[in-house]
């Protein structure tokens, strides 16, 4: 193990260690954001609003063909940190080679699915007759970067297994810089507009794809990977799948759910409208980016020190990613509100409808954002425990179901954009209410007293067993 970028997590302090690792992963996040805000402010300034709702309205829709498989990344996170806590350093090798081989088969069944179905997908989202013919180009092309999206998420949830957050940030910083200067040439000076913007994103994609695939070869210990070593074990497919199905088809539910929320929105036939959100929705992606490392190191964290059987420190984990999550929550999430104006002009510059459509929406979402934080670090510290069957209910439930439900029988009767808006913090609210007492009431039970019984041992090589942990 390269331990110059590794977080010893299993002792010592932990909300220095906490904030070492969630920082630069912050920073990697924010940056690979980037990558699709240098799309819509470019599109936004240069090629009109109807290639910015073309470009800022298919996030959803992304969203809902990659989560699968970035659920998967998890499932492997959490897979490599128990065994490296543990000391299994030979499951940590398997698991490596297992994971990227996946990760490059899935990424060509996405790419191959996405180029042949784009243009039934957005018809079923319904999205507008005056921006489909250029939201199916920029998807098209977006998709054909698909195996190095999933190459490089997977190879950095294997680098965050070991606390190693720093890299994948120096790479997104070279490669998001390629993507704005790529995108200005191929439309400022060749006039491509979305196809453009979607080329210089996938360019930016496999040049991150590659750095982090030539980071993880040059490696020295069980993460290591020799290319001739790729291969899938049933056993780690197993226990990766044990996590990550779960994970990613919750993903995939909640972002049907927001699917459904922007088909309502495109409902109402209305460019500035739809404008307005996806540009609301690019600055909150930035509040929300900058909670989630936190879920991100209640996996990690757990679930090194629960493979460790330290579970004291299990539960100092949980309370202080929950605290950092609430305190960015409320912080960035207000600011980016009080200064939604000219952050939302920088979208749509010239544009007072499309702003003031922005700042409703971030009204309802941006200032009780920290109520999704703390939903996520119980998701992350549960599935740290190896509990992913259980998130996923109460998420299905809790969020998807009744926002479905609301979509269904409350927006009919109240049918304005804030109706739909205001769906998030009330299902937030009642989800994280779920996770909470389960948590408490079942889960770290179980998962204590069997630890506390049989010690590290009990978490085998043999699987998971995540509703029994």
């Amino acid at each position: 193990m390269n331990k110059k970028h590794s977080i010893d997590m299993c002792s010592g302090s932990l909300a220095d260690k906490i904030l070492l690792f969630a920082l630069p992963l912050m920073a990697s996040s924010l940056l690979q954001l980037l990558f699709n805000a240098a799309d819509v402010v470019v599109v936004g300034r240069f090629a009109g609003k109807e290639a910015l709702a073309a470009v800022g309205s298919n996030t959803s829709l992304i969203n809902l063909t990659v989560n699968l498989f970035v659920g998967l990344s998890v499932g492997t996170n959490v897979v490599v940190s128990r065994d490296l806590g543990a000391g299994r350093h030979d499951n940590v090798s398997h698991s490596v080679h297992t994971t990227m081989t996946l990760a490059l088969i899935s990424g060509i069944a996405m790419m191959v699915f996405g180029v042949a179905m784009v243009r039934q997908l957005l018809e079923w989202v319904s999205s507008p007759t005056d921006v489909i013919g250029l939201a199916t180009v920029y998807l098209r092309i977006y998709f054909l970067g698909m195996p190095a999206n999933l190459l490089y998420n997977f190879g950095a949830a294997i680098l965050r297994a070991q606390g190693d957050t720093q890299r994948p940030l120096y790479y997104l910083t070279f490669a998001g810089i390629v993507n704005v200067a790529l995108n200005l040439i191929f439309v400022i000076a060749l006039h491509m507009d979305v196809a453009g913007v979607a080329l210089a994103t996938i360019i930016a994609q496999y040049i991150s794809a590659a750095l982090v695939v030539r980071c993880l070869m040059q490696e020295r210990g069980p993460l290591h990977l020799d290319l001739k070593k790729l291969g899938l074990r049933k056993k780690v497919v197993i226990q990766i799948f044990q996590v990550g199905l779960p994970a990613g088809f919750q993903g995939i539910v909640f972002s049907l759910s927001n699917v459904v929320i922007q088909s309502s929105l495109n409902s109402f036939d209305d460019p500035v409208l739809v404008a307005g959100s996806a540009a609301g929705a690019n600055l909150e992606s930035f509040v929300y980016a900058s909670m989630n490392t936190f879920y991100q190191a209640a996996i990690s964290f757990v679930g090194q020190n629960y493979g460790a059987a330290k579970c004291g420190r299990v539960d100092r984990v949980a309370r202080l990613c929950v605290g950092f999550a609430v305190v960015f929550g409320l912080v960035l999430g207000n600011l980016v509100y009080l200064f939604g104006t000219p952050l939302a002009g920088i979208y749509a510059p010239g544009e007072p409808d499309v702003i003031q459509q922005a700042l409703v929406r971030m009204g309802y979402i941006c200032c009780p954002y920290f109520i999704c934080g703390i939903m996520d670090v119980l998701v992350g510290v549960l599935r740290g425990l190896g509990s992913s069957i259980i998130p996923m209910f109460t998420s299905i439930v809790g969020a998807c179901g009744l926002r479905l439900l609301w979509v269904a029988f409350v927006f009919p009767v109240y049918r304005t954009p804030a109706c739909l808006y205001l769906s998030y913090p009330v299902t937030w609210s009642i989800t994280a209410l779920f996770h909470l007492l389960f948590l408490m009431l079942v889960v770290r039970r179980r998962a204590f007293s069997k630890v506390r019984s049989n010690g590290p041992a009990y978490l085998s090589t043999e699987g998971l067993h995540p509703e029994q942990p």
